[in-house]
């Protein structure tokens, strides 16, 4: 069910998208954005620059965060803004859950608005892109 003006309260749970990335949706997301650095593709590059294997673009797991929101939201609802910072890295073929809380919900202007702290969590429960969003509800 998305949500809804009179079922939001703060402090509330949004809930949790699990996203979890093949290769292949990082060679897709590669070709669509045009971000080819080799440490989302390339196993020896990745390991040559130190890092344990190949990562996940932040600016995917960015879109992963709207999806999120909007999933929540529904088609009567938008998401108005989304921001995040890339703080941890996150690996191919491995649960990113991206979850978020309610901190604000107010009206402005006319719109029902609701701010949410959002983030992505690798699988030891990490934060690595925490961020923010606001959506317009119904």
């Amino acid at each position: 069910m998305s949500a809804s003006w009179d079922n939001v309260h703060e402090g509330m749970e949004i809930p949790t998208l699990t996203k979890n990335c093949s290769t292949q949706q990082l060679v897709y997301w590669a070709a669509g954005s045009g971000d080819f650095y080799q440490i989302h593709y390339d196993h020896n590059f990745a390991r040559a620059t130190g890092l344990e294997n190949i990562i996940v673009h932040g600016a995917l797991k960015h879109a992963f965060l709207g999806q999120l929101l909007h999933d929540w939201v529904g088609n009567e609802g938008s998401v108005k803004r989304v921001g995040c910072s890339y703080r941890g890295m996150d690996f191919p073929d491995q649960d990113i859950q991206c979850k978020g809380i309610v901190t604000r919900k107010y009206e402005e202007a006319g719109e029902r608005l609701v701010d949410v702290e959002i983030w992505t969590e690798n699988p030891d429960g990490v934060k690595t892109s925490p961020g923010t969003g606001t959506v317009r509800l119904p």
